[in-house]
């Protein structure tokens, strides 16, 4: 009987916790959020996407080599996102003065999202154990639906796939 318990137990803990912590999927709602840009200016995900699809990239930490080139590439084909009206949205762990030099400093064209509290980074599943995010890129309709999550391998090349992604939504 103890062993039968044990057994209960341990399989209601598993189950309950795969119930509880399901990971972000395409095809399920993206987790709404407000964060502030790097001007203090605040943005909420759900009174974005209903006017168009947004792309939300999540990053390590701004200055950083590749999280340059990553933001770079967004801003060189930022007119093509405009063109199309897809709304870009960059999201890191720092804060929004460390965010406000990198606009700066890079020349951004596109707002950058202060996540310092972590838990979009957390609910979106791209929070590492460092504190840092992952480089994911997550593109939601305009119904709030994820459609795309890509985990950057190819930062060189990654705008422009971004961008191919988001215009098959119109």
């Amino acid at each position: 009987m103890k062993v039968f318990m044990k057994f209960f137990l341990m399989f209601f803990i598993i189950f309950s916790f795969n119930i509880f912590s399901q990971e972000l999927s395409k095809g399920m709602k993206a987790p709404d959020f407000t964060l502030q840009d790097e001007n203090g200016k605040k943005v909420t995900l759900s009174k974005v996407y209903k006017k168009s699809p947004v792309v939300i990239f999540f990053y390590p930490r701004a200055m950083t080599s590749g999280c340059t080139k990553q933001a770079c590439g967004i801003r060189d084909n930022f007119s093509e996102f405009e063109k199309n009206n897809i709304r870009v949205f960059g999201i890191s762990t720092d804060s929004t003065n460390k965010l406000k030099e990198f606009v700066k400093k890079e020349n951004l064209n596109f707002p950058l999202l202060s996540d310092v509290d972590k838990k979009v980074s957390e609910n979106y599943g791209v929070l590492r154990e460092s504190g840092m995010a992952k480089r994911v890129t997550f593109i939601i309709d305009k119904k709030g639906i994820v459609s795309e999550i890509i985990e950057v391998k190819d930062i060189d090349n990654h705008a422009e796939l971004v961008l191919r992604l988001a215009k098959e939504l119109k």
